[in-house]
């Protein structure tokens, strides 16, 4: 088990945190290079309109991914905290009734997905120019949302053992059989859009296949036995008490973007390219955050699983540092690099321009988002479904809102669409620090002398017990 799993209840926080993240963020990396793959050939080849199509569905797959992997999560965690517990029968229970759950939602939202897409693209009032690319595309999505869903289960649960290397060895391959496909398919074959949406789906397909086998023959745990074999509800219930709260928050945010795609969509053809563009580079942005707030909620549940709180504490003040080291680089790169990076999606100078414009608005709000996926990561990892649920419920209302008073009531126009991308991230970050500082940091004063017993004495009087 020692090469395929890691015990953090031992070790160095920040070493810890880090292995786990580095492979982890190169794995979400080329999870993203997906999207990419298809926004870089698309626009390139086939043209603005083209890209514009992929990019005005991006809400719309994001809601129905969110709806599944949020379950995922939760019964990443759950195994988190079994594994750190030594309790490997719960562990296997978690899998088996978390992966049974990941093979109906897919199927269910997949098909829901698939019937009211061209509904909600004219609700969001995708241009008519683009509606049939657009529909087709979210149409392949849903076909692959079982795939996708899949091997995100698979790889929650690798990274619950602490595990974040298989998922990502399998990420490459399935990656480079992405782009191999979008260029043959689009290039070479001329499929449009269709080459690649079929793509994507069919590297999906293979992600999920490979990670599957070699987790099986190469991991003891994932050896389900016939006793572990059982449908429990009490473990089901877990999982969703955990997962439903996770799904949520990412459904509401995917609503909530399809109130921002609309007003996009109003501006016209060439602010819906570079804010897709814009979109496609910052979910890289999003990625060493989503990562580092991941390897959090790993080891915040394995040490929650051992009740070692006061490493749980350790490891939330380590994270906030390499957040700040990584918010500093980043914000340079945008700040002088923007135009160039925005230039590899497309080659309209109009587009360009305001993508460049974009992306120094929001780059400097990211220190806000790191905040965000830091806490969350420290309070989903100790199982506060409830954080996840609110901290969702702010960012809708601030994605409802705050775009329409800078666009129409301030009068910014396309602009105001980036400054309030800003501002929503710096409301939801400021609310999530409220969170943790009035449910945990505030009576968490850990001295040399008495940190364990007195961050001990704040989660028995929080109620929170393994």
């Amino acid at each position: 088990m020692k090469n395929y799993s890691t015990d953090m209840t031992v070790g160095s926080p920040v070493k810890h945190l880090l292995l786990f993240a580095i492979p982890a963020l190169i794995g979400n990396i080329f999870q993203q290079i997906y999207n990419l793959a298809d926004s870089i050939i698309v626009g390139n080849f086939i043209g603005a309109n083209a890209l514009a199509a992929v990019g005005a569905t991006a809400s719309i797959t994001f809601l129905f991914f969110a709806l599944c992997n949020g379950i995922s999560g939760g019964g990443g965690i759950i195994a988190s905290q079994y594994y750190g517990a030594h309790d490997e029968d719960n562990v296997k229970k978690c899998i088996v009734n978390t992966g049974l759950i990941m093979l109906i939602f897919p199927i269910i939202f997949g098909a829901i997905g698939f019937v009211t897409a061209p509904n909600i693209l004219k609700i969001l009032a995708t241009p008519e120019n683009i509606l049939k690319d657009a529909t087709m595309y979210v149409r392949f999505m849903c076909i692959g949302l079982l795939f996708s869903s899949l091997y995100n289960f698979l790889a929650a649960i690798l990274r619950a053992l602490g595990d974040s290397k298989t998922p990502l060895y399998f990420l490459i391959v399935s990656t480079i059989i992405n782009v191999i496909l979008d260029i043959l398919f689009v290039y070479s074959f001329n499929m449009g859009i269709m080459g690649a949406a079929l793509a994507t789906v069919l590297a999906q397909f293979a992600s999920a296949l490979s990670c599957g086998i070699y987790a099986y023959t190469k991991n003891p745990i994932f050896r389900i036995e016939k006793r572990n074999m059982v449908i429990s509800g009490e473990m089901i219930r877990k999982v969703i008490k955990l997962g439903i709260p996770m799904s949520l928050q990412f459904a509401m945010i995917a609503v909530s973007s399809m109130a921002v795609q609309r007003i996009v969509n109003s501006y016209g053809t060439t602010v819906v390219a570079a804010f897709t563009a814009t979109g496609r580079i910052e979910q890289f942005i999003h990625m060493p955050y989503q990562t580092l707030g991941a390897s959090l909620a790993t080891f915040s549940g394995q040490n929650y699983g051992a009740r070692k709180f006061d490493r749980v504490y350790a490891g939330y003040r380590k994270a906030l540092l390499i957040m700040a080291v990584i918010t500093v680089v980043m914000l340079g790169v945008m700040q002088f690099f923007g135009g160039a990076i925005t230039s590899l999606f497309i080659s309209e100078p109009e587009v360009i321009t305001l993508g460049k414009m974009g992306l120094r608005i929001t780059s400097l709000f990211y220190i806000t988002l790191g905040m965000i996926y830091v806490v969350r990561g420290v309070l989903t990892g100790v199982g506060d479904a409830f954080f996840a649920l609110f901290n969702g419920i702010v960012e809708v209302i601030g994605r409802f809102t705050v775009p329409i008073f800078f666009t129409a009531y301030l009068g910014m126009g396309p602009k105001g669409i980036w400054v309030s991308s800003g501002i929503v991230w710096a409301i939801s970050g400021f609310t999530a620090w409220l969170r943790y500082y009035y449910h945990l940091h505030k009576k968490i004063c850990v001295t040399e002398e008495s940190g364990k017993e007195r961050v001990l004495g704040i989660f028995k009087e929080k109620g929170i017990s393994h």
